[in-house]
């Protein structure tokens, strides 16, 4: 830092020489006394540098015009003139604060704007009103003045021209007068202040007092005792007064004013010239005039932040101060009592301060039947409901960083020995005791801010996966029930079925599958048995090559399920034996090979029913005539063996659910916590369940029945949950008791607390079994202080001194009027002494601590006070009355009995009780009653909230006296309202019928879809649950996949019969013919086709064919066997590639016989003929597939697998599966089905406060907020979130000024008087319509004398009288609107400005130098409003116009319309026209009258109008052609026609100058015209026509009569 930075730097540069065209030359050709230096001092600028010097901002001067655009200045202005304003900008050092050098401020920021753009507002001048109406004349007779007045509308700104004259004069005559005019008048000075009076004044005056008191006490002698005592305790309470008036120092001086006599020229004069019996008092009492005193400040009171708050770290602090003495008779008030100032706790001490946070209860069960339609059925039972649902938790607030350890440690250690107390059970798990330690007392919810966590959210309740299983598998053989224990004759036969989809949810395990295996008890079991897999051929006995032979079966071990295992096990099985066969010799008859038999008639076999299987053979030739071995007969064709000898008697263990996890005490090494499904679990239990043997369709039999060894588990083990215990919070702190007592509530008053159930009890935990609230009663409350200024008696009349008196004419010494105080104390309620500044804050304003006075002279009337008037009897029109009496010598006086002067009674009209009710306002929304909603299980039910049905109306009812007078509701039997039953409609949801049933696959083989459908039957209304999307006949369909098992229906073929032999030769019996079989579709399973159905469920393309050509072989002839399966294609399919079937030679031929044929066929393999590809393909998924008992949540979309032929037709998965085909497909994938949550509502809020504290139009609001916004097809939240209802009507009752009095000015013409006006309680409405009526003052006693937002009330007030000639300022005007500058209604942002003037009224004109000058008093205003200024006119009249300025207020003003634009009010001509019969035209240039003609002078000036004469035609002698004027003949002389219905017409041809004018050229052409037009028309009518042409254009008949068919064209 050192060197390298700072001040002591040098920068350096190159100077040099330069010739002007700017090549360098020696430095000697330069002066060398103008060479620039080479060097300066510098300032290095360093990083550091940047805390120590910055940029100072000086403040923007006044917008100044810019010259270039000055000298332009338009003529019209129209927004104001573009400006700039320009301010100081200094780098300084901060800590010297010295300037410095910019470079080192500009190294770290850039310099700031030293001047910017501004607005020069176009000048506004000054805009007045209009003048007001004239005045009176100033004199009743004789000359005087009468003047007019205005007032300024906006002052002028920004360098507008200043205001013309607010007054206009002119001189007004009345009458003459009869008397000589008054010169002078009587003036009256202003009052002198207060003062004392002098010592000596007062000690004279003392001792005048005590010597008429002493006079008293003489004449009234001693007094005894005990008045004595009365006496002295009086004077106790005097002198405690005395004290306690301190804070009112009131001390009675005097006052006095100078009386003159002035000319009306404004000159003094002696008083002899102003007559007068009685002159003005020149003195009076006053009150000396004492500023309020104040105490010193007290102490500053601690920081009322006693803790640290990050977030506002600032407290206050406040100090006080005490009033020693109140003002007396000052405008002053006292000063400010308190004072606060931002403060921060100091002190390592401070603890930071209590911090909140929102905490939340455990969320109850998710709930699936709030989001239920009206219409569900499954309303009705819950308990099965799944899949997406709600549940609810409680929010509340705690303190989070109180260190409540210790707290809840004790807290827990005292509920844990009381538990135990009570139960022998195990403590509660370390779960509960974690949570309880983080369990916080709740405080009052506001002292949380910030979100709210959310109280509702959507859950999900897994649904039951309903238990799948195969189909059943066929009957096994008769087994043993144990292979291993092979014991007695008795077995079973069993047939089984597997899971194919897993059960879910439930009871859990296999518990609700259905049974997989049924048996059947049989006799001679054994495991395992010999299967024949095929028989071998017929070989010939002895070697022979045909004949008689056996055929040896080909034989695997199986064992009782079927499997194939070692042939040692089937050592103990018959094996089965060779079977005969015969093996035809050439001629002998030779038969086909026996059919598999069919499938068993019956699945057992009883008393009626017996299961057959058969099988068949056919002949394939006929044996010759000679030596061969004949055919047999048909019955030896066929063969019927038993099949399924077992009973109908099926036995199965039947399972019940499994039941309750119980405890298992001797399981004690399983104590650690594990999960089981997911969930927490803390011990091992045992599960139970009953399992039965059960015979079908005959129920329950002994257990030895079914086989024991496949009998079910009946106990399992099972982990039990962790048992959750009912956990708390601490309670809240107690509410807090009413701190401010309330007059008139008496009402016992009570604290609550409360506490939060966090988590419920679960799986045998401690049950919540503590008060959830609790209240007690407040402690006794205060009484409720009030307090009440208590008033002690006038002190004695204090008179103006005698000295000052004395030299009045016609002053009387000891007596008139004077000024006397009182001294006034704070009391409470019960008489009680309080301090005075109890009173100031409760007892409302001070009473008068002086009065003016009257010490009766011997010449005045004395009277007692007015009593208090009589009651009314309640009878309209019925009068009360009070009285006074004469006192003392008065009663002497004959002026004091004159009783208009002086009345000794007062009547006065008792008020009418006359009231009529009338309603008032709109009726109110319609509002139900209110009551507790049923809320189920902590949690609203949605669309079972009592939002909708009977509710009422609410119209405000208003009463009024017989005057109009608003009065309290209760004087017309009213509770204020008027009431009416309402209906708010219930939402009615949406409703679907149920789902219909499900169709058929729509394929027979593979996969396809099924769909159901739902129709609608009613739309929703009144904000109901919407529709889902329906499709043009109101539907909605739901589309599932389906797979139907290809081989579910075969075709099923009875061997071909015997070839019939078309043409027949008996004796060959053989030859070609046809062959037949039975073709029948059946339904497949497991144990082969059972039932015969219709054929259309079969694949028809697939059907065999049931007859077929053939040929019989004749006796000698080689006979062959059927054909054999086709080979198959190998894959791919092309022509290239062969199959081939054969057939082996049964019969050899005779020696004459045909030999045996090559009995091998071969074909090529063609694609989707004799081959096919195969290939895997996946269906589209399904739509979102809930379970039947979810409402919405988690589905599952599926897909299906097929297999498809290269054809295009489906197959059996079988030929995919064969190929090994990849299938990486996912055929099922979770999907979410929103669910319809419907809008649901806070409860509504109390009522709010009335919006009016009286009148007529106050409102109660409520609202309601939405607690959970609808989601999906869920209820739509309604519209009406606020509701509204009439306040009950109250009168406003206020006081109000009464209007001032004329300046009164006791005994004189003129000078300082007083004026005064009244205060009034008036009764309105509210409305700004209803300015009041009055009323009683007693209706005004409880508000406080506040009128217009000022306690002072200002009942009387000195004013100037004028002398007669005096020039004066008028009162102020009232103040104007608010006036902001714009500039096409767009604020220029120079702030509102209001406005008052006063005008200068004179009286005489000679005194007009003595007047004043007109003042203008302006004021900011925030409210302002733009106004426009535009001209406007009236109607012309004759050649003028009235052309006036408006406020687009509609007010006339003068000024603030553009001069330039200002329309014509004149349109005379210039010069006037003076000729006769003569006119001003439109045109401003003079005319002549109807029937005159214009006569121009050379410069187009009228000379003269001339009578329009009769048109005559000049004959040869008359060659008067100078005249070339005519007129219309028979003119009608104006005379004639009275009526005015007539007109005459005068045509002018010939101008001033006798030339003719243009018009009877245009009219001669016109007529020329209109005649060629006639001739021409003339000659086309006369001219013969030519015949028409009789072909026609028949193309165009169509068109005309396709256009006249369309109507639409």
């Amino acid at each position: 830092m050192g060197d390298e930075c700072g001040p002591g730097g040098i920068q350096t540069r190159a100077v040099w020489c330069a010739h002007v065209e700017g090549w360098t030359t020696l430095h000697t050709n330069c002066k060398q006394a103008e060479r620039p230096s080479n060097q300066q001092n510098c300032f290095k600028v360093c990083d550091w540098h940047k805390e120590l010097y910055d940029w100072r901002l000086g403040p923007w001067n006044h917008c100044q015009p810019v010259i270039s655009k000055s000298l332009e200045k338009p003529l019209e202005c129209v927004k104001g003139e573009e400006g700039i304003q320009v301010r100081e900008i200094t780098c300084i050092q901060k800590e010297k604060d010295i300037p410095a050098e910019d470079i080192i401020c500009e190294y770290f920021e850039p310099k700031p704007l030293l001047e910017q753009a501004c607005l020069i507002p176009c000048q506004q001048d000054c805009i007045v009103s209009e003048f007001s109406a004239w005045s009176e004349c100033s004199k009743t007779c004789g000359s005087g003045l009468q003047h007019r007045t205005r007032h300024v509308v906006a002052p002028p700104q920004f360098g507008g021209s200043g205001c013309p004259n607010l007054t206009e004069f002119q001189v007004c005559q009345s009458s003459p007068c009869e008397d000589e005019e008054t010169m002078y008048s009587l003036h009256v000075g202003p009052w002198s202040s207060c003062s004392m009076p002098h010592s000596r004044q007062v000690r004279q005056a003392r001792r005048r007092g005590k010597n008429k008191e002493r006079e008293k006490d003489r004449g009234k002698g001693v007094k005894d005792p005990e008045a004595r005592e009365l006496i002295k305790k009086k004077r106790n309470r005097n002198r405690q007064n005395r004290q306690e008036n301190k804070y009112w120092d009131i001390q009675i001086g005097y006052q006095t004013r100078e009386v003159t006599c002035t000319n009306k020229t404004g000159k003094a004069a002696d008083l002899s010239f102003c007559r007068q019996e009685k002159l003005p008092m020149t003195f009076q009492s006053c009150v000396i005039t004492k500023e309020c005193q104040v105490s010193e400040w007290s102490e500053w009171s601690p920081c009322s932040n006693t803790c640290r708050d990050v977030a506002s770290p600032k407290g206050t602090r406040v100090r006080t101060r005490i009033i020693r003495q109140f003002p007396i008779g000052s405008e002053k008030e006292c000063p400010e009592l308190e004072e606060r100032e931002p403060c921060a706790s100091q002190g390592d001490t401070v603890v930071p301060c209590a911090t909140y946070g929102w905490r939340t209860t455990e969320w109850t069960e998710c709930r699936v039947d709030p989001l239920l339609s009206q219409q569900d059925k499954r309303r009705g039972n819950q308990t099965a409901l799944c899949g997406g649902g709600v549940q609810m938790r409680e929010v509340y607030c705690v303190q989070t960083n109180e260190n409540l350890l210790s707290h809840l440690n004790t807290h827990k250690d005292r509920e844990e020995s009381k538990y135990q107390s009570t139960s022998k059970s195990s403590a509660a798990p370390f779960l509960s005791i974690t949570f309880e330690i983080t369990a916080s007392k709740p405080v009052d919810l506001k002292s949380c801010t910030g979100p709210v966590p959310n109280t509702t959210q959507l859950c999900h309740i897994p649904c039951p996966i309903e238990c799948e299983v195969s189909p059943w598998s066929a009957w096994g053989p008769c087994t043993y029930e144990n292979c291993n224990d092979q014991q007695g004759k008795k077995g079973f036969k069993l047939r089984k079925r597997r899971i194919t989809n897993e059960p879910t949810g439930g009871s859990g395990g296999t518990g609700n599958c259905p049974h997989l295996l049924e048996a059947i008890p049989c006799e001679e079991p054994s495991c395992y048995e010999w299967k024949a897999v095929r028989l071998g051929d017929c070989e010939p006995d002895n070697g022979k090559e045909c004949g008689p032979g056996t055929q040896v079966q080909e034989v695997v071990c199986i064992n009782s399920d079927g499997e194939e295992v070692d042939r040692q096990l089937c050592r103990d099985a018959i094996f089965p034996i060779p079977v005969a066969c015969y093996a035809p010799c050439p001629k002998d008859c030779v038969l086909s090979m026996w059919s598999a038999w069919s499938s068993c008639s019956h699945t057992c076999s009883g008393k009626t029913t017996e299961g057959k299987q058969i099988r068949a053979r056919s002949i394939l030739a006929y044996a010759g005539d000679e030596g061969g071995v004949h055919c047999p007969n048909s019955s030896a064709l066929q063969e019927v063996r038993s099949c399924n000898e077992h009973p109908c008697t099926v036995y199965h263990w039947q399972t019940g659910p499994w039941g309750q996890c119980i405890e298992d005490t001797s399981v004690s090494s399983f104590n650690t916590t594990t999960t089981w499904n997911g969930e927490a679990s803390c011990s091992v239990g045992m599960q139970t369940r009953k399992v039965i043997c059960v015979r079908v369709n005959v129920g329950q039999v002994g257990p030895k029945k079914c086989p024991e060894s496949l009998r079910p588990e009946t106990v399992r083990p099972c982990l039990l949950p962790c048992r959750k215990d009912c956990i708390v919070t601490p309670y809240s702190d107690w509410t807090s008791c009413p701190s401010s007592c309330k007059e008139g509530d008496s009402g016992v008053k009570k604290q609550a607390r409360h506490r939060v159930i966090i988590q419920l009890p679960a799986n045998g935990g401690r049950d919540c079994t503590d008060p959830l609230y609790e209240e007690r009663a407040c402690e006794a409350p205060q009484v409720c202080q009030s307090y009440r200024w208590k008033t002690h008696k006038w002190r004695r009349c204090q008179l103006v001194p005698w000295s000052v008196q004395q030299d009045s004419p016609g002053a009387q010494e000891g007596c008139g009027p004077g000024r006397q105080a009182r001294a006034i104390t704070c009391r409470k309620q019960d008489g009680g002494q309080a301090g005075i500044h109890e009173c100031l804050w409760y007892a409302g304003p001070v009473p008068a601590l002086t009065q003016a006075c009257q010490i009766p002279c011997q010449d005045d009337c004395q009277f007692t006070s007015w009593s208090k008037f009589s009651s009314c009897n309640g009878d309209c029109g019925a009068v009360r009355t009070r009285k006074r009496a004469i006192v003392g010598k008065s009663k002497k006086k004959e002026k004091c009995k004159n009783s208009h002067l002086y009345p000794l009674i007062e009547t006065q009209y008792c008020p009418c009780d006359k009231y009529n009710a009338q309603p008032v306002g709109n009726w109110s929304d319609c509002i139900l009653p209110e009551g507790k909603v049923e809320v189920l299980l902590g949690m609203k039910a949605q669309g079972d909230i009592k939002e909708c049905g009977q509710g009422y109306r609410y119209q405000a009812m208003a009463c009024y006296d017989q005057n109009g007078r608003l009065v309290e509701t209760s004087r017309c039997n009213s509770h204020g309202y008027i009431e009416e039953a309402c209906i708010i409609p219930c939402p009615s949801d949406c409703k679907l019928s149920e789902w219909s049933n499900w169709s058929r696959c729509s394929k027979s083989c593979g996969s396809g879809v099924k769909v159901r459908s739902k129709w609608l039957r009613e739309k929703p209304y009144n904000g109901g649950r919407p529709c889902p999307k329906l499709d043009h006949v109101n539907q909605v369909y739901e589309v599932v996949p389906c797979h139907s098992q290809c081989n579910q229906y075969v075709w099923v073929t009875e061997p071909w019969s015997i070839c019939k032999v078309t043409f027949v030769n008996m004796r060959d019996n053989c030859g070609e013919g046809v062959q037949t079989r039975k073709v029948r579709c059946m339904q497949n399973t497991a144990d082969g086709p059972s039932d015969h159905v219709e054929d259309y469920l079969c694949d028809p393309e697939e059907m065999p064919l049931g007859s077929r050509e053939c040929k019989l072989p004749c006796p000698e002839d080689c006979v062959i066997s059927e054909w054999g399966p086709w080979t198959r294609c190998t894959l791919p399919c092309n022509q290239s590639s062969f199959r081939q079937r054969s057939a082996d030679p049964i019969r050899q031929p005779a020696d004459e016989g045909r030999a045996c044929p090559n009995a091998v066929e071969k074909e090529p393999c063609n694609l989707n003929k004799n081959c096919f590809h195969y290939d895997y393909n996946v269906t589209d998924w399904s739509t979102c597939q809930l379970s039947e008992k979810a409402v919405c949540g988690n589905g599952i979309k599926t897909r299906m697998l097929d297999c498809v032929r290269s054809d295009g037709k489906s197959v059996d998965l079988k030929y995919c599966e064969e190929l090994g085909l990849e299938k990486n497909w996912q055929m099922n994938t979770s999907c979410m089905v929103e669910c319809p949550i419907n809008c649901q509502l806070s409860d509504w809020s109390p009522w709010s406060e009335c919006s009016q504290t009286c009148g007529l139009t106050g409102k109660m609001i409520r609202r309601r907020t939405v607690t959970q916004p609808f989601q999906g097809d869920g209820r739509p939240c309604p519209a009406l979130m606020e509701q509204s209802k009439p306040c009950p009507v109250k009168p406003c009752y206020q006081w109000q000024y009464g209007q001032w009095s004329l300046c009164q000015v006791q005994d004189a013409q003129c000078g300082e008087g007083t004026r005064t006006r009244n205060i009034s309680c008036v009764v309105s409405d509210g409305s700004g319509d209803d300015f009041g009526k009055v009323v009683d003052e007693e209706f005004c006693t409880d508000i406080e004398p506040i009128i217009e937002g000022n306690k002072k009330m200002v009942l009387e007030e000195t004013c100037t009288q004028p002398c007669p000639g005096d020039c004066y300022l008028k009162d102020w005007s009232s103040w104007s609107l608010c006036q902001i500058t714009c500039v096409n209604g767009e604020d220029l942002g120079f702030g509102g400005i209001q406005v008052r003037s006063r005008a200068v009224i004179i009286q005489e004109l000679e005194n007009q130098h003595l007047c004043p000058e007109q003042m203008l008093e302006t004021k900011s205003c925030d409210d302002g409003q733009c106004y426009e200024y535009k001209w406007m006119a009236s109607a012309w009249k004759g050649s003028s116009r009235t052309v006036w300025c408006q406020r687009s207020d509609g007010i006339n003003v003068t000024g603030g319309c553009l001069v330039v634009r200002q329309p014509d009010a004149d349109r005379s001509c210039n010069p006037p026209c003076s000729q006769p019969h003569s006119y001003c035209s439109e045109m401003r240039t003079c005319s002549c009258e109807e029937g005159y003609t214009e006569v121009m002078s050379s410069n187009g000036t009228l000379e003269q109008c001339t009578l329009i004469p009769v048109v005559v035609i000049p004959t040869v002698e008359d060659k008067r052609g100078d005249v070339k004027t005519s007129r219309a003949v028979h003119p009608t002389p104006s005379s004639n026609n009275p009526t005015g219905r007539g007109r005459t017409w005068f045509l002018q041809p010939f101008g001033p100058d006798g030339r003719l004018k243009t018009w009877v050229y245009g009219v001669a052409a016109g007529a020329f015209v209109l005649l060629i037009f006639i001739v021409s028309m003339i000659y086309l009518a006369c001219k013969k026509p030519k015949k028409p042409q009789r072909r026609q254009n028949n193309r165009l008949k169509p068109l005309t009569l396709a256009y006249d068919g369309d109507a639409d064209m």
